[in-house]
């Protein structure tokens, strides 16, 4: 008796095997149907949703204080750092001093007119694009992020021997 009921009992687990395997088989079938249909439907929109939700903000340019830029905004977009290297070099090297690319310049013209400065948010001139495109900013550490005062410019131009004269 009691080998009958073993076999009994192992015939009876096999039938639930075979039942589960069914199952199994069955839940397996309807994963895969469905999700190759989730993976098509990333697939296709997953570039669409990640455009949107990784993009970067476009920089905030305040517009210049002056009537029009020393140069072109592409020329002085791909190169103004170029020019104040070569300004600072004018400058520190041969004592030769222009207006025409000189930091304090720029400053004079593009420094905000809520802050008056260049520097101190994301939505100052030089900060702005700098953060958007990930360049490190370090003219500050040393220059002053703001134009002088007016009463300022003129004390310092009084003190300069003649013919030093910005030009």
């Amino acid at each position: 008796m009691m080998n009958a009921e073993c076999g009994m009992r192992k015939a009876e687990r096999r039938a639930q095997g075979a039942g589960r395997g069914a199952r199994v088989a069955s839940c397996s079938s309807f994963i895969i149907h469905h999700s190759s249909f989730v993976l098509l439907v990333l697939t296709l929109g997953a570039p669409a949703l990640a455009a949107e939700s990784t993009r970067v903000p476009k920089p905030v340019i305040e517009a210049g204080q002056g009537k029009k830029c020393v140069e072109n905004t592409e020329f002085m977009r791909r190169n103004h750092m170029e020019l104040l290297k070569h300004q600072r070099d004018e400058t520190m090297h041969k004592g030769i001093r222009t207006r025409n690319h000189s930091l304090n310049g720029c400053i004079e013209c593009h420094a905000s007119r809520k802050n008056n400065s260049v520097v101190g948010s994301d939505q100052n001139f030089c900060q702005s694009c700098h953060s958007y495109v990930a360049a490190k900013l370090d003219c500050f550490e040393c220059h002053s992020s703001k134009p002088k005062p007016q009463a300022q410019k003129q004390a310092d131009m009084a003190q300069r021997p003649a013919g030093q004269g910005a030009k």
